[in-house]
């Protein structure tokens, strides 16, 4: 027991001895040195580092810009485009009325009492796309609205899409009755064959 009680104590002398002549950082470093030719170099790359990063700030700015700007022209490549969109439809649609519908009205085969329910059918599709124009006319031209450019195509699109469907409704009108006048024709030629056996 007591060899050991020596042997704790023998290294507890051992472990202060070496604190005490071991080195430590505040004795062995002494005082920092200044070297004043690293220190204006760093204040040099300093100040480059500052020119760049303004000259950066600027480049990012300057771009920002351009983007903006080239989302304005998309814009109004995208408005033009839906424009012409729902003109070409509003003229082949208004041709149609006026070649078709002549053809069909002056044919002997359509009713007298039918012209007038054929042509105020017609003449509702045709006031309705009339008004439409005049609308996107009214929201292309002032800012009453207060619409964005993403709100305008959007609108352009739905316009322009109500006159697909109101081409597709002359057309079908077209068809149906073109197929009544071709019905009505083969029908009077029968009726003449009977008649003349």
């Amino acid at each position: 027991m007591k060899t050991k009680k020596k042997i704790r104590c023998y290294l507890m002398g051992l472990l202060i001895l070496s604190f005490l002549y071991l080195p430590t950082a505040g004795n062995s470093q002494g005082m920092p040195v200044y070297d004043n030719t690293n220190f204006i170099s760093l204040a040099k790359q300093l100040i480059e580092s500052g020119k760049q990063t303004s000259q950066l700030m600027q480049t990012v700015n300057f771009l920002k810009k351009q983007k903006e700007n080239l989302e304005k022209v998309n814009s109004v490549i995208r408005q033009l485009h839906a424009l012409k969109a729902l003109t070409n439809n509003n003229q082949r649609l208004f041709e149609m009325v006026q070649s078709d519908l002549s053809d069909v009205l002056s044919s002997p085969y359509i009713k007298p009492d039918e012209v007038g329910r054929i042509a105020d059918s017609f003449d509702a599709i045709m006031i309705n796309a009339v008004a439409s124009l005049d609308y996107v006319e009214q929201i292309l031209s002032s800012d009453l609205l207060k619409m964005t450019d993403a709100d305008r195509v959007q609108l352009l699109q739905e316009k322009e899409q109500e006159s697909k469907e109101m081409v597709a409704e002359i057309e079908n009108k077209m068809r149906r009755y073109q197929e009544i006048i071709s019905f009505r024709k083969l029908q009077s030629t029968v009726n003449s064959r009977i008649a003349n056996y």
